[in-house]
């Protein structure tokens, strides 16, 4: 380690954080070969011992050895520039009312439960309630190793069928929510914002009532004019800080829309927003006739819907991950 490795903290925080996953990632590797060879040896005895027992405790050990090499494998998948970085994950209701913002909050529950399940920190940035019941929109922070790697590709329309609960004739109903996410811009990567380019406004927070109602206007929201991006926050109760988690926001925004446009992955995400409807779903979720969660993009495909909306949705990621890397 050099002599100024901690003159700039953040450079080297990051340097430290890449060396463990990099460390990890090899360790992950020479446990896998060593267990293999633990339960080869162990199977090639329990089968000369025709001892049935044991060998169908090895198969599954065996079984679940490759799902650990797969979820290495799929680390090592993540290599560009932004993949290692903490997120934005942004949902909209789509047209529908009450239904679709109902399906809107049952989408960030899920991701939510996702980064639960991690151990991923996260953190409910701006939220805007339905009238009735659920959100109309919802932008939470996640924070952990290669989280805009694993989530990027859940950028695009989900869309839900299920037998409406506010629904008295207990009829069928689609419902479409959008997400959208973004990488959490550090000080590596270099974002100009010009402040003649920026409209900022104030308003007064809608959180919880009771103690924890905000009485002043420190709910900051900002419009970058030319590319008409905007982003807001009301986490916090002082405005300074509210303002510099939208900046925040605002850069990691700006960054992957010149990331989309290097790439030429997407078309421009606000022309896409304008349409959360029928056609541009990336997922469907039917939860009635049938129960089946299918990524159109994949065609993997999961019966355990109930799974899915709890935050088991790592095979959904990882298949998507394999399908990039083609």
């Amino acid at each position: 380690m050099k002599p100024d490795f901690w003159s700039n903290k953040s450079k080297a925080e990051k340097s430290l954080k890449q060396k463990k996953i990099y460390e990890d990632l090899i360790k992950n590797y020479e446990n896998s070969i060593k267990q293999f060879d633990e339960f080869k040896d162990l199977y090639n005895l329990a089968f000369e011992e025709n001892n049935d027992t044991v060998l169908k405790e090895t198969e599954t050990n065996i079984l679940n050895l490759y799902k650990n090499i797969k979820r290495n494998e799929i680390k090592c998948f993540l290599s560009n520039e932004a993949d290692s970085l903490n997120s934005y994950l942004e949902i909209h209701a789509g047209a529908g009312g009450t239904e679709s913002q109902d399906w809107a909050e049952m989408l960030r529950r899920m991701y939510m439960k996702w980064a639960s399940g991690k151990d991923f920190k996260y953190q409910l940035i701006s939220e805007h309630k339905g009238d009735e019941a659920g959100i109309k929109s919802s932008t939470i922070k996640i924070d952990g190793n290669y989280v805009y790697g694993f989530l990027k590709s859940e950028s695009g329309i989900h869309r839900l069928v299920r037998i409406s609960p506010f629904d008295s004739g207990a009829r069928r109903h689609t419902s479409f929510a959008s997400v959208w996410v973004y990488p959490v811009v550090d000080e590596s990567i270099k974002v100009e914002i010009i402040e003649k380019d920026l409209r900022v406004d104030t308003y007064r927070s809608s959180g919880a009532g009771g103690q924890h109602v905000n009485t002043t206007d420190s709910a900051v929201r900002i419009t970058h004019i030319p590319t008409k991006i905007v982003v807001q926050c009301q986490s916090e109760r002082s405005q300074h800080k509210n303002k510099e988690t939208c900046v925040n926001m605002l850069k990691a925004r700006i960054y992957e829309h010149e990331l989309k446009k290097k790439e030429q992955e997407l078309k421009n995400t606000e022309n896409s927003k304008s349409d959360i409807g029928w056609g541009h779903q990336i997922r469907s979720y039917v939860l009635h006739p049938y129960r089946l969660v299918k990524d159109n993009r994949t065609n993997y495909e999961s019966t355990s819907p109930d799974k899915i909306l709890d935050g088991e949705i790592d095979e959904f990621l990882e298949s998507s991950l394999y399908k990039l890397n083609d």
